[in-house]
């Protein structure tokens, strides 16, 4: 007993101290906003999962907006016979389907991830999906990828399906809702974007009409604010 409880004090006394992980200032620090909104489904996948797997944190909004290229019937189809595979004694343990956009795109990014590594694991917690723009991220910047585009990508005759519809009829519950809080979002946007041209327009007569002393102009112009 006493060699024992030597070995754990000295283990203890040689082992070193974590440094203290630094905390970031906001929830929103380092995340990327993705507008999922008229983007492809497979190439925006691919997108996110590489920069995923690089360490980056990313949230795709809208996703109720991808477009798959195909038919609607087609895509029904094919989503009518991915719902008959099941586990043959136990459907709790999968495949599991989900019907909402935001976890169809969430499943289709997790199968271009190593996901059941420790490192895909940590990459797939660093996505979150949703459907519409909810509150957190409806005031931050919002990016889209190129690449991904379907003006970019895909001819203007080709025949394509909108997911959320897809969704709907394969039964997602929640598309008038989305569309109704959607609508209710662009009214509170356009209202703070008025406000907002309205604030800098002031700001900038106010600018213009200020009569600055040369003495305060040279301070301004070598710190870069004139």
């Amino acid at each position: 007993k006493r060699i024992e409880s030597w070995r754990q004090e000295s283990r203890l006394a040689a082992a070193p101290e974590r440094p203290a992980r630094p905390r970031s200032g906001t929830v929103m620090d380092g995340k990327i906003i993705i507008d999922a909104r008229g983007h492809l489904l497979g190439r925006l996948a691919s997108v996110v999962a590489k920069q995923l797997l690089s360490g980056k944190r990313i949230v795709v909004v809208r996703c109720e907006g991808i477009v798959s290229s195909g038919t609607l019937m087609r895509k029904k189809v094919a989503f009518a016979y991915w719902l008959r595979k099941r586990h043959n004694t136990n459907p709790k343990r999968g495949p599991i389907h989900f019907r909402s956009p935001a976890r169809i795109f969430w499943r289709t990014v997790r199968g271009m991830v190593p996901h059941m590594t420790a490192r895909g694991q940590a990459a797939m917690s660093r996505l979150a999906s949703f459907e519409g723009i909810p509150e957190p991220y409806d005031k931050m910047k919002r990016l889209v990828v190129p690449s991904a585009l379907k003006v970019v990508r895909m001819r203007p005759d080709r025949k394509f399906t909108v997911l959320g519809r897809l969704a709907t009829e394969m039964g997602w519950g929640y598309g008038p809702l989305i569309e109704k809080l959607e609508a209710q979002r662009k009214v509170t946007e356009q209202q703070y974007y008025a406000s907002k041209k309205e604030r800098l327009a002031a700001l900038g007569k106010a600018k213009a009409a200020a009569e600055v002393p040369e003495s305060a102009q040279a301070v301004l112009e070598a710190g870069g604010y004139a």
